[in-house]
């Protein structure tokens, strides 16, 4: 399903949210529906998504960029050798392991390692102030990426762990609703995969079924 409709749905949510809430201070209205939103995207963590579009970009350039600097250094080394005919270790070291680091490594596993260490940020801050859902949060974004695509981000476990994130953030900002909320919208997500037809393991790993319509 699209990240477009998963998005389209979960700010639905938020607005049901708020309705059945009354949340209509404009404050309050901006959590529901950010919360709604995010919760419907967040499943799809494990795969590159709007969530994570613009890191996929960046990806791109900082492999590109090691290329370059990896192609640059060799062409260092060399006019190093040229002009003094002396080898210059720190030089050809460089190069060589750039130009292997540019070549081996995939635009995924950077733009992984660029969302892992949001994460771990956002880790380190709700550990270091005591938030909770923070903590929770961070640890989610930092090890999400490097799940297999509809595996545990896509199970009744991962929605439960949400919902624990969530209610972590209700207690803080009192806004009663909001783990419902983003449970809905969490929810949302998995229910749109089950209509595809690789559909979604709800039970996984315990039960490698998938549930599909």
């Amino acid at each position: 399903m699209k990240g477009s409709t998963h998005l389209a749905i979960g700010t639905m949510v938020g607005v049901a949210g708020i309705a059945y809430q009354g949340a209509y201070e404009p404050w309050d209205a901006a959590w529901y529906l950010s919360v709604a939103a995010f919760s419907s995207l967040s499943p799809d963590l494990d795969a590159p998504s709007m969530l994570t579009r613009k890191l996929t970009a960046a990806s791109r350039f900082l492999r590109g960029l090691v290329v370059w600097a990896g192609s640059a250094s060799i062409v260092v080394a060399l006019i190093a050798y040229l002009s003094d005919r002396l080898v210059h270790p720190e030089l050809v070291t460089a190069a060589v392991a750039l130009t292997l680091l540019g070549l081996i490594a995939r635009q995924g596993v950077i733009r992984n390692l660029l969302v892992s260490g949001i994460g771990a940020c956002l880790f380190y801050t709700g550990m270091n102030d005591s938030i909770g859902w923070l903590l929770g949060f961070g640890l989610y974004v930092a090890i999400a990426p490097w799940l297999k695509h509809r595996g545990l981000t896509h199970t009744l476990w991962a929605t439960a762990a949400w919902g624990w994130i969530a209610w972590e953030l209700e207690q803080q900002l009192l806004l009663p609703g909001l783990t419902v909320t983003a449970i809905m919208g969490y929810a949302s997500h998995l229910l749109l995969d089950i209509i595809t037809p690789q559909g979604v393991r709800l039970l996984y790993p315990l039960w490698n079924k998938s549930w599909k319509l």
